[in-house]
C-alpha cells in the first residue's frame, strides 16, 4: 500500500497512528485497541519507532501483526537518529520482507538514557536519511511537518526550508505535527506552497485525553494550548477524566470540521493507543456526511 496514491483520491484520508505496546499487559489490550479502530476502515495504520530504536523489535512485530495477521494497510516509522546505516538497512530490509511499500521518516528525539552512544555514522537529519532510502530502496516516503515550527528550530520560515529540502529528497507526503488552532495549519500550508512545496500535507489531530497529557505533550511537542482551549480546561477540575475526554471528543471533532471545509487531503489521528476519543470523532463526522 502506497500511502501517495491514496491521497490521490478526492475523499479524504482517515490514519490513525499507534506506539507498539511496550508490556504484556499493553500488549493484550493492543488487539481490541485495534479491532475497535478498524472497524472503522480507516485507510492505513501507523507504527512508530522508538528514539535510538528503543522500539525497534516491538514495531517490527506490530508491523508484522497489522500487515500479517490483521491485514490492515499499514505504514512503518523508522527513526534515524543513533543508528548507524547498517542498522537502518537491516530494519527497512524486516520491513520489506513484510511487505511495507511506505515509510515514515523522521530524524527521532535523542533517547534520554545516560548511556546511550549514537553510532558516528549517524543521520543528523530527516532529509539526509530520506535521501539514504530513497538510494536504496523503492519505498513511498513521507516525512512530518510543524505548524508552529519544529522545538528546535529558530523559525517557522527556516524550519519550512528543511521541510523542503525533506520533498527535494524524495519524501512524498507530509503529516503534520498536531495543533489547537486550525489557523495555525493553513498559515502553515500557505507558507509550504510559497515555497515550492506541492506534496500533500494531512493535519494531525490529537484530541485532549487528559489535562496532565496535554499539558505535558505542549511542552514537548511545541503545540501551544490556544486560550480558548485552556479556559475550557481551566474550568475543568484536575481529576474530571470524563469531562476532559468529552472536551477533546468535541474540540476535535469542531477543529476537523473547519479542515475537512478547507478541503484538508486528510485527517491523521494521533491515537496515543487509546479508542474512544477518535472513534467517536470519526463517527460524529460520518453521520454529518463529512467522511
Amino acid at each position: 500500500m502506497r500511502v501517495n496514491s491514496l491521497y490521490k483520491n478526492n475523499q479524504p484520508v482517515i490514519s490513525m497512528e499507534f506506539f507498539p505496546p511496550r508490556d504484556p499487559a499493553a500488549q493484550e489490550k493492543f488487539g481490541g485497541l485495534i479491532d475497535t479502530l478498524s472497524s472503522l476502515n480507516p485507510d492505513y495504520l501507523s507504527v512508530t519507532f522508538g528514539a535510538g530504536g528503543s522500539t525497534k523489535d516491538g514495531s517490527y512485530q506490530t508491523v508484522k501483526n497489522l500487515i500479517v495477521d490483521k491485514e490492515l494497510p499499514t505504514v512503518a516509522y523508522i527513526a534515524g537518529y543513533g543508528l548507524g546505516p547498517d542498522e537502518i538497512r537491516a530494519v527497512l530490509d524486516g520491513y520489506m520482507e513484510l511487505g511495507v511499500e511506505t515509510i515514515f521518516v523522521i530524524r527521532g528525539d535523542k533517547p534520554k538514557t545516560k548511556d546511550f552512544v549514537p553510532h558516528p555514522d549517524s543521520f543528523s537529519y530527516a532529509s539526509e536519511l530520506i535521501s539514504f532510502i530513497k538510494a536504496h530502496y523503492d519505498f513511498t516516503l513521507g516525512c512530518a511537518g510543524y505548524p508552529e515550527g519544529h522545538i528546535e528550530a529558530q523559525s517557522l520560515d527556516t524550519d519550512i526550508r528543511y521541510l523542503k529540502q525533506k520533498i527535494d529528497n524524495g519524501a512524498e507526503y507530509v503529516v503534520a505535527q498536531y495543533f489547537y488552532d486550525n489557523e495555525y495549519f493553513f498559515n502553515f500550508v500557505e507558507k509550504c506552497r510559497k515555497q515550492g512545496i506541492t506534496v500533500p500535507i494531512v493535519p494531525g489531530i490529537m484530541p485532549v485525553y487528559s489535562i496532565k497529557m496535554t499539558q505535558m505533550l505542549s511542552k514537548v511537542c511545541g503545540s501551544s494550548i490556544t486560550p480558548e482551549l485552556e479556559e475550557k480546561l481551566n474550568a475543568l477540575s484536575s481529576e474530571d477524566t470524563e469531562g476532559a475526554l468529552t472536551l477533546g471528543i468535541e474540540f476535535a471533532t469542531e477543529q476537523c470540521r473547519g479542515l475537512l471545509a478547507e478541503g484538508v487531503p486528510g485527517l491523521h489521528f494521533y491515537t496515543m493507543d487509546r479508542s474512544r476519543s477518535t472513534q467517536r470523532i470519526i463517527t460524529q463526522l460520518r453521520q454529518e456526511n463529512l467522511l
